[in-house]
């Protein structure tokens, strides 16, 4: 297979300084004194993107993807290395990179196409396509600072698909278009590896990487930590965003477990509620994947579990342990608690520790949700909240496939000709 794309030993290094004026001190020192320090944002990297192949590169923040994908486009040039791209590239950046705020969306397409090598007539012959493609109505004849972030990326994307590329590269930019929009460019993706042109993809939706790429590279602080299938590389991505290359297991002392800071290997929401009398005190928790590892990245379809640890500051009768689902919109989508599925706690002493397990199969569409967990009790017949953690932490559903509302129901769909002859199912 032929190699559009040759990267070997590319390194991208950046000078930072403590202080402004160290720059100038350095520039004009007279026995070439550094007064920087060097940032590798990539570090002798080596890859090669094969023809018509959709290739995704996934890593946390500050890994090196965009700085990398700056370099294939020519926008930044390497420190050292070499790069070698056959084929037109068409580029999906920053929002509204390459793009005039000052001018209209009309003469801002003219531009571009003009920076990819195609002549007014070319344009012309593409205009009506990408006009339909971007669908801003009457915006595109207005400067294009008074769009709006998606009217700004609608207009990106149909110049970059429509400028009849080779070699296709999307940075993140999908994120900020409306649920239609995003549907519409993923078809169009479709289309581009049927006709055997490369896309190089990279984004935080890995529902998207698992349905669209063909190959997968991790990156991590400069450099590809792996490369492979999507299932694979995913694993490897959820552990690194976690500081977690090894399943963590509980130790078993007092009352089975000790606080071995699950909460330190996810990732915490900064504005979560915490309330209670303490009586009884949550003092660790976490989610686990099917494959047993705590991060908070699970697969739509799979079992996960939730786990969380309690010690009771005094002796308590019955308590309740309980965990709820919320949409990022603060809708409360599901959860359970031990009365509710006729679990009798009984009587536990002071200074237990417990570990409460719910399993369970996410069914939940693809997206982002907030956890909150609970102990709570009777005494008498008043209600008492011991301890309860509001949105303590995200989950990230990954899906290949959604349906319509909250959940996925599992439907299995039948299409039957009049005599009764299967289609489909």
């Amino acid at each position: 297979m032929e190699n559009v794309i040759e990267i070997n030993e590319l390194t991208k290094i950046y000078k930072l300084y403590r202080n402004p004026v160290d720059r100038l001190k350095e520039s004009l020192s007279l026995f070439g004194k550094n007064y920087h320090k060097d940032f590798f944002a990539l570090n002798s990297m080596t890859l090669n993107v094969q023809k018509g192949e959709s290739l995704g590169i996934i890593g946390k923040n500050g890994s090196g993807k965009s700085t990398l994908l700056k370099i294939m486009t020519g926008v930044l040039s390497p420190t050292s290395g070499k790069l070698s791209v056959k084929g037109r590239i068409s580029a999906l950046l920053e929002l509204g990179a390459g793009f005039n705020p000052d001018f209209s969306g009309l003469e801002n397409v003219y531009l571009n196409g003009t920076m990819m090598g195609m002549s007014k007539e070319d344009v012309d012959k593409k205009i009506d396509d990408i006009t339909a493609f971007a669908d801003i109505g009457d915006f595109i004849h207005q400067p294009v600072k008074t769009y709006s972030s998606g009217m700004f990326v609608r207009l990106a994307f149909a110049v970059a698909i429509n400028v009849e590329p080779e070699i296709l590269i999307v940075d993140e930019a999908l994120s900020v278009g409306d649920i239609f929009f995003q549907a519409k460019c993923f078809k169009k993706f479709s289309e581009f590896k049927d006709q055997g042109k490369t896309i190089i993809f990279v984004t935080h939706d890995m529902s998207s990487v698992m349905k669209y790429c063909d190959r997968v590279i991790v990156m991590n602080e400069g450099v590809i930590i792996d490369e492979g299938a999507p299932g694979p590389m995913i694993d490897i991505y959820k552990k690194i965003l976690v500081n977690q290359y090894s399943k963590v297991e509980s130790v078993d002392v007092k009352n089975g477990f000790v606080e071995n800071q699950w909460k330190k290997g996810i990732n915490i929401n900064p504005s979560f509620s915490d309330y209670g009398n303490n009586k009884a005190q949550i003092i660790d928790f976490g989610v686990f994947d099917h494959l047993g590892d705590l991060t908070n990245v699970i697969m739509k379809g799979k079992e996960f579990k939730l786990k969380i640890k309690v010690r009771f500051n005094e002796d308590i009768v019955d308590p309740i342990f309980a965990f709820s689902i919320k949409d990022i919109r603060g809708t409360e989508i599901t959860g359970t608690n031990t009365m509710l599925e006729s679990i009798n706690t009984g009587l536990i002493k002071k200074d237990d520790i417990y570990m409460i397990e719910f399993s369970q199969n996410i069914a939940l569409q693809g997206g982002d949700y907030l956890i909150s967990f609970g102990c709570t009790g009777y005494e008498g017949n008043e209600f008492v909240v011991y301890n309860r953690l509001y949105d303590i932490f995200n989950i990230h559903v990954i899906a290949n496939k959604n349906s319509v509302g909250f959940f996925d129901m599992d439907s299995n769909i039948k299409v039957l000709k009049s005599e009764g002859t299967v289609l489909n199912g």
